[in-house]
C-alpha cells in the first residue's frame, strides 16, 4: 500500500502520522475541515519531510466534496482520524458528536465502497472500555463506553464490524489509543488544542509556562499507590508508527483486526507531574480537588497482541515524553 488518504491529517495524531508516512515513502493526501486544528501543522510537516502534501479542506459530512477527492486521486487505503474528541463537550452536545463522528464515518465508508477502496485504519479509543474494573485491558475486555464521545467510537467499531461481516473484501484495523502525549522531537509539531485541553499534558505545560497558576488534580483518594488516577501515556510518535504497522498488516488481508496501542504501563497523575519536573527542572504546583464524575481509577493497556501481530511497541519513556512536550510548548507558546 503506497497511496494513503488521511482524514483529520492536520490534527495532533494525524500530523505526526502524516510525517511518519512521508518518511517511509508513502504518498499522502490529507483532508481536514480545520475545526480543531490548523493548516500550519501541515506546512511544518512538509518542511520536516521536505515533501509536498496535497491538502483538501473538506468536511466528511459533505459527501459530494468527499467524492471529488476520491475521483481526483487513487488510494490504496485510508487512515481515519477525523472526528470531534472532547469528552466534556460530547456530554453537553451529544447530537453534534453523533452527527459528526458517526454520519461522517458512514459517508467515508460509502464513498470508499463507491471507489473500490477497502483498506481502512480507524482511530478508536480506550474510551470504548468505559470505566474498567480491571487493568491491564485486553482487546476482548468488556466494552461499555460511558460518554457520548466514547459511544461514537464504539458505535463506529460496531458499524465497521458489520460492514466486514457483510462484505469480507474489506480489511479494517481498529486501533484503540490510550493517552497520546508528547510531541515530535523537532518541536515543530505538537498538541495545539483549540480552546480547552482534553489531556493532562497541555495543562501541565500551561502551568510550567505560567498561563495557569497551578494544576488541578481531580481526585486524590483513588485506590492507587499515591491516590491519583492511573493512565497509560503513550508518545504520539510511537502511536503514529503503530498506524504504519497497521497498514502493513492490512497488506496481509487479515479481515477485521483490533489492537490496543499503549505502553502497557500505568502512570499516575503525580508520576507524570514528577517526571515532568525531573525532565525539565521546573516545579509544577498542584492542588488535589474532588474526583471528576465518570473517571476510572486505573486504565492501562495490555499490548501483547500489537507486539506479537504488528511487531510494534512503544519506545519512549515518560521523561522523554515530558521533555518533548515541553520542547514543543517553549518553542510554540501560543500553538501554531
Amino acid at each position: 500500500m503506497k497511496s494513503i488518504l488521511v482524514t483529520g491529517g492536520t490534527g495532533f495524531i494525524g500530523s505526526h502520522t502524516v510525517l511518519e508516512l512521508l518518511s517511509n515513502q508513502y504518498d499522502v493526501v490529507v483532508m481536514d475541515n480545520l475545526c480543531n486544528s490548523k493548516r500550519e501543522s501541515l506546512h511544518r510537516v512538509e518542511k520536516l519531510s521536505d515533501k509536498k502534501v496535497a491538502f483538501y479542506k473538506c468536511d466528511l459530512l459533505d459527501k459530494s466534496s468527499l467524492s471529488e477527492i476520491f475521483s481526483e486521486n487513487s488510494f490504496d487505503g485510508v487512515i481515519h482520524f477525523a472526528g470531534l474528541k472532547a469528552v466534556g463537550e460530547s456530554v453537553e452536545k451529544p447530537l453534534k458528536y453523533y452527527q459528526n463522528n458517526i454520519a461522517g464515518t458512514l459517508n467515508l465508508c460509502e464513498v470508499m465502497m463507491e471507489y473500490g477502496v477497502s483498506n481502512l485504519v480507524f482511530s478508536s479509543s480506550a474510551t470504548v472500555y468505559g470505566n474498567p474494573d480491571q487493568s491491564p485491558l485486553i482487546e476482548n475486555s468488556a466494552l461499555s463506553a460511558v460518554n457520548p464521545y466514547g459511544r461514537t467510537k464504539l458505535t463506529i467499531e460496531y458499524i465497521l464490524k458489520d460492514l466486514y461481516s457483510a462484505d469480507n473484501r474489506w480489511n479494517i484495523a481498529l486501533l484503540r489509543y490510550f493517552n497520546p502525549v508528547g510531541a515530535h522531537k523537532s518541536g515543530k509539531i505538537g498538541e495545539d488544542p483549540n480552546g480547552i485541553p482534553n489531556n493532562l499534558m497541555p495543562y501541565i505545560t500551561q502551568v510550567a509556562v505560567g498561563k495557569l497558576e497551578k494544576l488541578k488534580v481531580f481526585g486524590g483518594d483513588y485506590p492507587t499507590p499515591d491516590g491519583t488516577g492511573i493512565r497509560d501515556y503513550i508518545h504520539v510518535v510511537d502511536l503514529a508508527n503503530g498506524h504504519l504497522k497497521a497498514l502493513e498488516k492490512l497488506d496481509d488481508k487479515p479481515g477485521l483486526v483490533t489492537y490496543n496501542l499503549g505502553t502497557g504501563k500505568g502512570s499516575s497523575v503525580l508520576d507524570v507531574v514528577h517526571a515532568f519536573e525531573e525532565a525539565n527542572g521546573i516545579k509544577i504546583p498542584y492542588e488535589i480537588t474532588g474526583r471528576r464524575p465518570g473517571d476510572a481509577a486505573i486504565c492501562y493497556a495490555d499490548v501483547t497482541k500489537a507486539a506479537k501481530e504488528l511487531k510494534w511497541k512503544a519506545n519512549y519513556n515518560l521523561e522523554e515524553i515530558c521533555r518533548d512536550a515541553w520542547n514543543w510548548q517553549t518553542k510554540n507558546p501560543n500553538g501554531f
